[in-house]
């Protein structure tokens, strides 16, 4: 059917609302950068959107917040980002992949990522014992120093005790804590009473340093090395990491989640909701129906690629995961390389909160 001049629609009667030209002659501040964003259009309108979730999400006093983090953020050095809001009280729990930890707990004692120079092969930087990461690159000693700081909080501890990622990350936060002042995310954490959950502990350097260590005392005890694969006799358990973020949740009144990029820490983040309808439907229990009210999201890749890991926050309503927006729910996802949508957004967030401090100030954020 043809469309008729005199049924044509005004945006302003129908309540939309209308852009506005990024004047930056008026811009002050990256706050003032993002609230501008958002009257425009594509990617900068979806950034000033996430500012105004995450505002609202670190303003409401019963959202517990989940952070969750994977891609080499600390390698890219955007670690300090993640001790900023650890500090600033934006996040109750972290959860992530072992090398994102792994390479800030390098960066945290004090060692060095360099600029990586393509004129050299990538056969040449492995003889010359530099790993690449993109454009970055991890020493392997830096690794070797790193395994040196893990293997001195592991000889510490009671080898009888049954162990999970929160408790390592908790207790290398602590060693680190004794033995620096300097910010990072694990010493960090453990100073503000964070958990660290890293759901994929062996897929990390910190994963292959503790079966390290267990290789190396099974040795020592006479064992072959063929034995020593088969006899890590150190008691881990990720269900005790399950358990303990379940607690959390059950404790929240509201849960609100930020995360950068996808993989294993988004969606094992997300599944708290699934996992408490499991629990429910097929033991008989009373369980609250939980569901994640905020959402904010920096990743790169479009749906189709599934680099998401746990979907977009619509489709994960469709699972239990998230609020409807027609109930309340707030989303907000940025298609964006996180080393630049990321610091402008914690940045402006901070000076929007600063800027309501005087009326605001017991909100906790």
């Amino acid at each position: 059917m043809r469309r008729k001049p005199d049924e044509f629609h005004d945006g302003a009667q129908d309540g939309l609302m209308p852009l506005e030209p990024l004047d930056i002659n008026k811009i002050q501040d990256f706050d003032e950068l993002l609230a501008g964003y958002s009257r425009t259009a594509f990617g900068g309108r979806a950034l000033g959107e996430a500012a105004e979730v995450l505002e609202a999400m670190l303003l409401d006093p019963d959202c517990t917040r989940v952070g969750t983090f994977s891609g080499a953020m600390t390698v890219a050095k955007m670690g300090l980002l993640i001790c900023e809001m650890i500090d600033r009280g934006w996040l109750q729990i972290i959860i992530s992949t072992g090398a994102l930890m792994a390479h800030g707990l390098i960066e945290a004692v004090g060692q060095v990522h360099y600029k990586h120079d393509p004129r050299r092969s990538d056969e040449e930087l492995y003889r010359m014992g530099y790993n690449r990461v993109y454009d970055t690159l991890e020493m392997e000693s830096n690794l070797d120093y790193a395994e040196a700081v893990f293997k001195n909080v592991l000889d510490r501890l009671d080898p009888s005790q049954t162990f999970s990622s929160a408790v390592l990350c908790r207790e290398l936060g602590r060693y680190l804590a004794e033995h620096t002042d300097q910010p990072g995310i694990l010493r960090n954490a453990y100073l503000k009473g964070v958990p660290v959950f890293i759901p994929a502990f062996t897929d990390s350097e910190l994963g292959l340093d503790l079966a390290n260590w267990m290789i190396e005392r099974a040795l020592k005890e006479g064992q072959s090395m063929r034995q020593a694969f088969t006899t890590m006799n150190l008691s881990f358990n990720p269900f005790l990491d399950l358990g303990l973020y379940a607690q959390q949740v059950l404790d929240a009144k509201k849960l609100g989640i930020f995360t950068i990029g996808g993989g294993v820490p988004r969606n094992w983040a997300q599944q708290v909701g699934p996992f408490f309808d499991i629990l429910q439907n097929r033991l008989g229990v009373t369980l609250p129906f939980v569901r994640f009210h905020y959402g904010v999201r920096i990743c790169p890749e479009p749906v189709h690629w599934g680099g998401l890991s746990g979907c977009t926050y619509r489709e994960g309503i469709s699972w239990g995961k998230f609020v409807p927006e027609n109930e309340g729910g707030r989303f907000a996802e940025v298609y964006s390389d996180a080393t630049i949508a990321w610091p402008i957004l914690v940045k402006a967030v901070a000076q929007r909160l600063a800027k309501r401090q005087p009326q605001d100030a017991h909100s906790g954020a």
